[in-house]
């Protein structure tokens, strides 16, 4: 599903994001990738998403080599990888259910679709009766919930979480750990990026440590260490 061939990211001398990464992920795993501030958790999601390139190396995502995708390519390619992020880029002048439509829209989706797949995604993150609440009306946690829904639309076969939970309380924590699991029961591929000790032992799934742009370890059912 997610295959990395001796990739690396290299900004200067000073500053290395990757440095020659070899990383194999099957179909419907729950990965947790951790480290500290500055290891290269977000260089890795930046380049699955081809927010960046490669200075070197190959990515192959399922059957595509995206290292170097070609711009027309990438709306696609982020169709099938869903994204969320620690803040919740929703648009607060648009409802809970604009919100998530608006995804179905810019990629040209008819309205019969959009009003059979909205509401479907809604009702996996249990927000089936806030359709019509604004973003400032909810909790931080349903705010993130909405985009998770937001990122299900176009029913990915990759999830990608890049710290969901870093300006949540313990309790939407859980909650947002739980539609994760949840959505990777569903077949989904699941990386989670985090730096929460917690969530990461109480997974007990595969754990893969960054540490100064380079894998140091990659337990199936690790936890997390410094």
């Amino acid at each position: 599903m997610i295959q990395l061939n001796g990739v690396s990211k290299i900004y200067s001398e000073e500053s290395i994001g990757l440095r020659d990464i070899n990383l194999h992920i099957d179909a419907g795993e729950f990965v947790s990738i951790v480290g500290q501030s500055g290891t290269g958790k977000s260089t890795l999601v930046k380049i699955l998403i081809a927010e960046e390139k490669p200075t070197k190396g190959q990515i192959i995502i399922g059957d595509w080599d995206i290292t170097n995708i070609s711009p027309v390519d990438i709306p696609f390619l982020r169709r099938q990888i869903g994204v969320i992020f620690q803040d919740f880029k929703l648009l607060p002048k648009k409802t809970v259910y604009e919100n998530v439509a608006f995804a179905l829209e810019v990629a040209g989706e008819t309205s019969d679709r959009i009003h059979k797949v909205v509401p479907q995604v809604l009702d996996i993150v249990g927000l089936s009766d806030k359709f019509h609440r604004y973003p400032l009306q909810l909790s931080g946690g349903e705010q993130q919930r909405v985009a998770i829904a937001r990122s299900l639309v176009h029913r990915p076969k990759i999830m990608i979480a890049d710290e969901p939970t870093g300006n949540l309380d313990s309790i939407n924590t859980v909650e947002i750990i739980e539609i994760l699991k949840k959505i990777n029961e569903f077949g989904t591929t699941v990386l989670l990026a985090t730096h929460n000790r917690e969530i990461v032992n109480s997974l007990r799934r595969r754990v893969l440590s960054l540490r100064g742009g380079e894998i140091s370890s990659d337990e199936r059912e690790g936890k997390y260490r410094l």
